[in-house]
């Protein structure tokens, strides 16, 4: 780590931003007294955050590609990536006495910003300048959507969808996208192969389309599960190949590897999926887990984790032409110019308080933490997506939870089934999806 700069600060006023890798990492400001959240497991470590990064001790902030202390004398350090999209540094501030020591393992830019707003207002105007030097283009305002997940899970049905895109019509919702979330599909990686509750996906998004709604998916593109035809059929697309596959995590209960997207024949299928969908009549994607598709791991092509991430981005843009594209679980930073919303949140849940405290898991808590941390995010790289509202009476403090996605939401998406909805829900959730969501959500 080489010396960025020795700063002077208040230790009474002084703060530290951290920012973290990918859409679930905690990402908070924080008292320099303050302990930030370090994940305690490994396995959170690698499907939450970054997992090629040193953990810091409890004295240490760090920060993935950015990180901002506020002095307590006016000014506010933004310690940053030049470029996020090629190379992420890792960004530390240590506390001695009233210096506070910025490091980083890779050449950052450093600004002194004096502006208003402390550190919201200088990480909006560094957002900005990232965009004008960057060349990113426009932001796409977002559809309202209608997503099966926080109900249904992995249990969602086609009957389950056909009963929501009706009740949506009955008490006049004003949602434009009818979302599948996972669930649909035989296994994770075999995406064209439906589960035995589904009879045809195609289907049912004519089903859609005919009520006057669109159609949206759920597909998590970088995966391929241990129980997949993917994985069994072809280990040689998978990062690492298929005598050391790198592991991805576990979830759904099985084992998970990434999906080499630089191998031709695994390029092929993902163009293959995704051109195959949009020809089903899907016009919204929500791309999951995208943490995968940056591991490190040898590769067919090149051993560069971010390139090879960008180009998996690239060919699901390829085949979905104009569709409107929302990533999640992604690095965050790396996906710049390639998503037209993004989750910059962990899950939401029916619970307020994340399993064993952990804040990358889903929680009202851990949504609420890093969705408002990274409110600057939205109207300048992305519509952020603070995840879905969820307001049937079964949600711990439900209305807390909507004043977050009335406050923070840019993408508004319900994901209740409409039928649980009480009148206080169902008039909240018509409410926020109509209503008009500002440019940006802090000023610069």
């Amino acid at each position: 780590m080489q010396t960025v700069a020795e700063i002077d600060i208040d230790p009474a006023l002084a703060r530290v931003h951290e920012h973290g890798w990918q859409s679930w990492t905690p990402t908070a400001t924080y008292r320099v007294d303050e302990a930030p959240h370090r994940s305690r497991h490994e396995l959170f470590r690698l499907l939450h955050c970054r997992a090629d990064a040193p953990v810091p001790g409890p004295e240490a902030f760090q920060g993935d590609g950015l990180l901002a202390v506020e002095t307590g004398h006016g000014a506010v350090h933004v310690v940053a990536a030049p470029d996020g999209r090629t190379e992420v540094p890792t960004i530390r501030a240590e506390l001695d006495g009233t210096r506070l020591r910025l490091t980083a393992d890779a050449a950052v830019d450093h600004l002194v910003d004096e502006g208003r707003g402390g550190i919201d207002g200088a990480l909006a105007r560094w957002a900005d300048g990232v965009v004008s030097r960057l060349a990113l283009p426009p932001v796409r305002p977002a559809p309202t959507v209608w997503c099966s997940w926080y109900h249904y899970f992995t249990d969602v049905t086609e009957r389950d969808v056909d009963e929501n895109l009706q009740a949506i019509e009955e008490v006049e919702l004003p949602v434009d996208v009818v979302q599948l979330d996972d669930g649909y599909q035989a296994a994770i990686g075999d995406w064209l192969t439906l589960s035995d509750r589904f009879a045809s996906v195609g289907a049912m998004s004519r089903r859609i389309r005919d009520r006057g709604r669109r159609a949206g998916i759920w597909v998590a593109p970088f995966l391929a599960g241990a129980d997949s035809r993917l994985a069994a059929e072809h280990p040689d697309w998978l990062v690492g190949g298929p005598q050391a596959p790198v592991s991805a995590g576990h979830n759904w209960g099985q084992d998970l590897a990434a999906l080499d997207v630089t191998h031709p024949d695994a390029a092929h299928y993902l163009t293959r999926v995704f051109s195959t969908m949009r020809d089903w009549g899907f016009d919204y994607f929500k791309i999951d887990f995208l943490y995968a598709g940056a591991l490190h791991g040898r590769r067919h092509g090149t051993p560069d984790p971010l390139v090879a991430y960008r180009e998996g981005l690239d060919l699901i843009r390829e085949a979905i032409g104009d569709a409107y594209l929302l990533g999640c679980g992604a690095p965050l930073l790396p996906s710049l110019g390639k998503v037209d919303a993004m989750r910059i949140s962990p899950d939401t849940g029916p619970d307020h308080e994340p399993l064993e405290g952990e804040l990358c898991l889903p929680s009202t808590r851990s949504a609420m933490l890093t969705g408002a941390a990274r409110a600057f995010q939205h109207g300048r790289f992305w519509v952020n997506d603070p995840d879905c509202l969820i307001v049937r009476p079964a949600v711990e403090r439900r209305e807390q939870w909507a004043s977050h996605v009335e406050r923070y939401g840019g993408l508004m998406a319900s994901s209740d089934r409409i039928a649980d909805l009480d009148e206080w829900g169902r008039q909240t959730t018509h409410r926020l999806l109509g209503k008009q969501v500002p440019t940006h959500l802090v000023g610069g």
